[in-house]
Formats: C-alpha cells, structure tokens, sequence
C-alpha cells in the first residue's frame, strides 16, 4: 500500500493532520468519505490500496478491516471502516460544519438515501460480485445486472425525494444525502451507462453537486493513486 498526503479543501496547517484515509480512487464508497472531508475542510493523509492488485488482502490492511473493504479511516487511536460509519463518525467528531440537518424529519430523509446507496445500490454492483456473475451467468449480464439494482434504487430515491429536494436533496443545503448521491450517480453514468433523463430530480442534485470544488477535488482521475484510462 502506498502511502500518499492530499490535502483538500479551504485548509490551514492545525486541520487535522492525524487524519489518515485508505482509499482506492475508482471506490464509490472512498470517494463518499473524501467529498465529505473536503466539505467539512478536514485534511488528511491519502493511503492508496490497490483494490485491482489484491492489497486489500495484505496482513497490514487485514488488521484494519477484516472485510477487506475499503474506505477506512483512521483518526489517532481511532479506526473506522464503512463509509457509512465514517461519515457518522466524522459528524459527531467534526461538527463545525455539519452534513446532517437539525430538523429531524430532514435528518431522517439524510440517513434514509445515504442508506439506499449504500445499502440497496452499490453493493449490487461491486467489483467482487460482478465477477462472481460474470462467472456464472457469463459476461454479458453483468451490465445488465448492474444497471437493473441501480435504476431500482434511483427510482426509489426519486420517489423518496421529490417533495423535499431544492438545489441539492433535501433543500437549497448540502447535506448526508448529496454526499452519497453524486458520486453514486457519477459512477452510474460512467461506468454503467445509466440514463439519468429517468431520473430529473437525481439529475438535478448531481449537476449541482458536481460544480463544487470539494466535489471536483474528490473525483477519482484526481486522486493520487489513478490510474489512466
């Protein structure tokens, strides 16, 4: 694993520093958790796992998530894997500029739709499982696959959304939700060929999100472990 400091973010030099990300630049799940830190101004240290060359399996890694997923944080004597949990985490412990409303019912929504990705969505289309039904179902149907659990969960974030939304999920403020919506939605664009003309309320939150330097700076051909097309 490599070891590679990026910093993000209307940064100073007291921000953070013992903030440590293993991440892989194509991982939806990392790029969630940097779009975060970029938002809430925390630097952090940038450890590359290569997912492609196996290093997610490394004894040294293995000790930090037995899972073997990546992203993972650590935060001092703090480690936590999940980005959902590292997102949770990184609200409670940074608070200053918070990515969960205080009104509960827009809080609720939040934590419905980053559930909905992380949980109904981007499993379905890991790099692992594909394989495993390119195997044995044969190559083919694995876009298809892909395409068919991601277009179920937009459709179900769309219903979710359309009477709270404004520029971004849950109103004119960012927040949980757009966090795990516009890398999700990027990745389904351009990896999965996704048609977000189905979508107008999703489509709309990504193209307000992606004018965002936090957003652009999160992107994985940004990332110091990317790899050329």
């Amino acid at each position: 694993m490599d070891c590679k400091d990026q910093k993000h973010g209307p940064l100073d030099s007291s921000s953070s520093p013992k903030l440590v990300l293993y991440s892989y630049w194509q991982s939806s799940c990392s790029w969630r958790v940097r779009f975060a830190l970029n938002l809430k101004g925390l630097s952090y240290q940038y450890r590359a796992v290569d997912l492609a060359r196996g290093e997610q399996y490394s004894r040294e890694f293995e000790k930090l998530n037995p899972l073997h997923y990546v992203p993972v944080l650590i935060d001092g004597d703090v480690v936590v894997s999940d980005s959902y949990a590292v997102i949770l985490y990184l609200e409670e412990k940074y608070p200053n500029i918070p990515l969960l409303p205080v009104d509960p019912q827009l809080r609720a929504i939040n934590l419905q739709a980053a559930s909905i990705v992380s949980s109904s969505i981007q499993p379905f289309h890991m790099l692992s499982l594909l394989k495993y039904v390119e195997e044995k179902m044969g190559p083919e149907e694995s876009l298809g696959w892909a395409q068919l659990h991601i277009e179920n969960g937009f459709l179900a974030l769309e219903k979710l959304l359309k009477d709270y939304a404004g520029k971004y999920a849950t109103g004119n403020h960012i927040y949980m939700a757009d966090v795990f919506l516009a890398p999700q939605i990027e990745t389904a664009t351009t990896r999965f060929k996704i048609d977000m003309s189905k979508f107008p309320v999703l489509k709309m939150i990504h193209e307000a999100c992606s004018t965002l330097p936090e957003f652009q700076a999160s992107m994985p051909d940004r990332q110091p472990d990317a790899v050329p097309y």
